[in-house]
């Protein structure tokens, strides 16, 4: 088992205040600011919010369960580059998330590759997680 935790300190209201990631466990990332601003308009201004980091950690997440289930099947990834895509509706919450993966692959087709990739999005922990979340579409093609 492992833990991982972050520490954010918010100060002032919702709309007006903001806040900053202070620290995480392995210290991989560092200081990053968030505020209501970046989180519910296009323009963040340099600073990030929940949805961007969920939107990595799916990312990462599903790369490594699809690397993983290539490699069970005999077909390991030499590369897979995958995009996550997280909606954010003020007022209703995270609406959707986009997964998109091309990946290189050799010995495996087309349909054997959405296959795994969609084995990959329905079993990678962050997923799960996420299971709320009204619609996860996935995208998979070989490169």
């Amino acid at each position: 088992m492992t833990e991982r935790t972050a520490q954010v300190t918010w100060r002032g209201s919702l709309l007006e205040g903001s806040g900053a990631i202070e620290s995480t466990t392995s210290g991989a990332i560092g200081e990053l600011g968030v505020t209501w601003k970046a989180r519910s308009e296009d323009d963040h201004g340099g600073l990030t919010s929940p949805e961007e980091l969920l939107a990595a950690a799916h990312a990462a997440c599903f790369s490594m369960a699809l690397s993983a289930g290539l490699a069970r099947a005999d077909t390991p990834a030499d590369e897979l580059h995958t995009s996550a895509t997280v909606t954010f509706q003020p007022g209703e919450g995270i609406t959707r998330i986009a997964l998109t993966v091309e990946g290189r692959v050799p010995g495996i087709d087309g349909v054997a590759f959405e296959e795994a990739a969609l084995a990959a999005k329905e079993n990678c922990p962050v997923s799960k997680a996420l299971a709320g979340v009204p619609e996860i579409s996935l995208e998979a093609t070989l490169g």
